[in-house]
């Protein structure tokens, strides 16, 4: 008894999670099919426009030809640029990632017809439109229409008999239904377009994203050659900085601890020749010697820090850079926001970044704060140095801001400087780290 009692519950329950699982489906289900509706249909505005539109374009193309109309292409390429534009907001609401192939949304638009043959972007808009302005529309007035046409079809055996003769049919029409029968049939073909309508309403509204995701992002072959101009300018960047570094390394060695160690040989052979002569001036000597190899020792120590400074290793980027803001002749604040430990040559470049910012805030800035402030968003870490200086820092003056620049671009990273003449100065430098 107890079994068969403990069976029967068991199956209530399984019965039970089945229904909530079925209605969490449906729910799903109806959600979605609204949203498709609700963007198809703004789709379907922007449809309208763009069919308002290829009259207007096919005429401005005309006068163009007979010479009278040429200072209209601007003006309908800047309204063309528009529509898209409002296409490619709806198009990144949905999750489509499609970047605008042109600096600004209405930034320089062809003038004449030899821009726009040239002007791969101009093409994809205009043929977009063409598209936008049938496809698109048709599948919006669908997608929109099907919940409409199951209401009013589920609906109408109650209210046929009162309607107008013209108006008693069915499916938007394609039926008439003037019997009770044809009208109980209308029952029927409202609950078949609604489950239509629920399974295929996504389903459309990708269809109609379709040639706005296609032809409104960059054109894949400008693209393509944007990427190899960008790592040839990467690449001769990384060479560049290379060299500097390779360089500045070189100069450090040879006039720094170089020099120290041919004064440590020197002054070895002058206490070898005065051993016999004179112990206590050999002593003196073997001092000098002594004090002169630790000053190269501590040299060659900074030589290697700079390559690839220790303290990373060992605190962690936010140690390395309190480390640089405590001994900033500029009080400073630090503020690191990163959740975890970046490649080391990114590291590396943030360390050299603000090194070099901070010494240019002290030798030349006159400023009494500066900030530091380094985050972790994504795969991007962002470094901002801020001062309260006089501001007028230019790379271009030998403020080290070109090195920055440099080492910055060899890893692909962006750095931009903002110093109007009176201050503040902010130096904000944008790191890839990899996905």
């Amino acid at each position: 008894m107890a079994n068969d009692r403990s069976e029967r519950w068991r199956a209530r329950f399984e019965a039970l999670v089945r229904v909530e699982r079925e209605d969490t489906d449906l729910r799903s289900l109806l959600l979605a099919a609204l949203r498709a509706t609700g963007y198809g249909t703004i789709a379907a505005g922007f449809a309208i426009l763009a069919l308002y539109s290829i009259p207007i374009l096919l005429l401005t193309g005309f006068l163009a030809l007979l010479g009278v109309g040429r200072p209209l292409i601007a003006p309908m390429m800047q309204w063309v640029r528009i529509v898209a534009g409002l296409e490619r907001r709806r198009l990144r609401r949905l999750g489509y990632e499609v970047p605008a192939p042109y600096t600004a949304p209405i930034a320089d638009p062809p003038r004449t017809f030899g821009e726009l043959k040239a002007d791969p972007s101009a093409r994809r808009d205009l043929a977009w439109i063409g598209l936008h302005a049938t496809w698109g529309l048709i599948l919006g007035a669908l997608v929109l229409q099907m919940p409409i046409i199951s209401v009013r079809d589920v609906t109408y055996p109650l209210w046929w008999a009162a309607a107008p003769t013209t108006e008693r049919q069915i499916l938007n029409g394609l039926i008439a239904a003037d019997t009770q029968a044809l009208a109980n049939l209308g029952c029927a073909t409202g609950v078949a377009v609604f489950a239509l309508w629920l399974l295929f309403a996504p389903k459309l509204l990708d269809l109609q994203a379709r040639p706005g995701v296609n032809l409104l992002g960059p054109d894949p072959e400008v693209d393509l050659s944007e990427r190899v101009a960008r790592l040839t300018a990467t690449r001769a960047a990384a060479l560049d900085a290379h060299a500097v570094e390779l360089r500045r390394i070189e100069r450090a060695l040879h006039d720094g601890a170089q020099n120290r160690l041919v004064a440590v040989a020197v002054l070895i052979g002058a206490a070898r020749r005065e051993v016999t002569r004179a112990p206590e001036r050999a002593d003196e000597i073997l001092e000098r010697a002594q004090t002169t190899v630790e000053g190269a020792l501590a040299e060659l120590r900074a030589v290697v820090r700079s390559i690839l400074p220790p303290v990373l290793e060992d605190r962690g980027l936010a140690g390395a850079l309190s480390a640089l803001a405590s001994d900033c002749a500029v009080p400073c604040t630090v503020e690191v926001d990163v959740a975890h430990r970046c490649p080391a040559s990114v590291e590396a470049t943030a360390y050299f970044v603000v090194a070099e910012s901070l010494t240019n805030v002290a030798k030349h800035s006159h400023a009494s704060n500066a900030s530091v402030e380094v985050r972790l968003k994504g795969h991007t870490l962002t470094v901002a140095v801020v001062d309260d200086g006089r501001g007028g820092a230019d790379a271009a003056s030998g403020s080290g801001l070109a090195g920055i620049a440099r080492r910055v671009e060899a890893l692909d990273g962006t750095a931009t400087v903002t110093s109007p003449p009176g201050g503040p100065t902010e130096i904000r430098v944008e790191l890839p780290c990899g996905s």
